[in-house]
């Protein structure tokens, strides 16, 4: 069964971007094992001292979930500019063990503006070979005025642009 892992950028649990990577989920095939990975949260800061042959289990947890899924979507708020901090911060943790490289990945960024932090992350991910999928990303600016009290994709553009995006990842 093929499986995607789609990680939140934001910690709190109802945001815009859960609500996005749940109604992804609601738009798979049920063929495909699709997990949104909740525990971004526990992830200590990176320190290089602690990235040797036994990095903290909830790293080495977080590896295997990316090292395990064939493919990956990031959803993303964007903060002060940039790229939330601890979304960033779980990444770096990737770095040395190379889960990313060749990776199929999608990446949605669902803020107010969100450019900068798109930009950040396309980036990042360049940075750890991750295999950006042909079509598999997706600037989202001003989600809020897009989505309902209840979280569902109000704007008909909106709601095009992630089933393509959807398309693109369950294809690629």
């Amino acid at each position: 069964m093929p499986s995607i892992l789609a990680i939140p950028g934001s910690l709190r649990a109802g945001s815009s971007n859960h609500r996005i990577l749940e109604y992804i989920g609601a738009l798979l095939p049920q063929d495909i094992n699709y997990t949104i990975y909740e525990e971004l949260v526990s992830i200590p800061p990176f320190d290089p001292g602690l990235d040797n042959d036994e990095p903290p289990v909830i790293v080495v947890k977080f590896r295997e979930a990316i090292a395990s899924a064939d493919k990956v979507i990031i959803c993303t708020p964007e903060y002060t500019f940039g790229v939330p901090g601890q979304l960033k911060n779980a990444l770096d943790w990737t770095v040395s063990a190379g889960t990313m490289v060749d990776k199929p990945l999608a990446l949605i960024t669902a803020s107010s503006v969100g450019k900068h932090a798109h930009e950040a992350l396309l980036l990042t991910l360049g940075a750890l070979s991750a295999n950006i999928i042909q079509g598999g990303t997706l600037l989202i600016p001003f989600i809020r005025a897009k989505m309902n009290g209840e979280g569902n994709i109000i704007d008909r553009e909106t709601d095009v642009s992630i089933r393509n995006l959807v398309g693109k990842v369950i294809n690629a």
